[in-house]
């Protein structure tokens, strides 16, 4: 159930992203940002499975808490703190328009 809440927010910002930058700059914008965020998803999950791997193992901390979902709750916290920075431009230039 984590899972599907972790990939449902994955799945709402990407769509966000790929709408935001769709209207304010271009379709080609717009499909790199996806294959940006794909592409960093699909390395990250792989870099903290291997993490994950070497201080937990198979079961994880419960039945609803595997290892799986320790690492994409770790590679969310990631992204996130990641994502805040590179998407930062995009709030300043809103806020500076109005």
């Amino acid at each position: 159930m984590i899972s599907a809440v972790i990939f449902a927010g994955h799945l709402y910002f990407v769509t966000y992203i790929f709408t935001k930058k769709w209207q304010d700059e271009s379709l080609s914008t717009a499909f790199t940002n996806l294959a940006l965020i794909i592409i960093l998803f699909a390395v990250g999950w792989s870099i903290t499975s291997s993490i994950t791997k070497l201080f937990f193992d198979e079961k994880g901390l419960g039945i609803q808490f595997d290892a799986a979902t320790i690492s994409l709750t770790l590679l969310t916290i990631i992204e996130y703190f990641f994502y805040k920075f590179y998407y930062k431009e995009d709030t300043t230039e809103v806020e500076k328009e109005k």
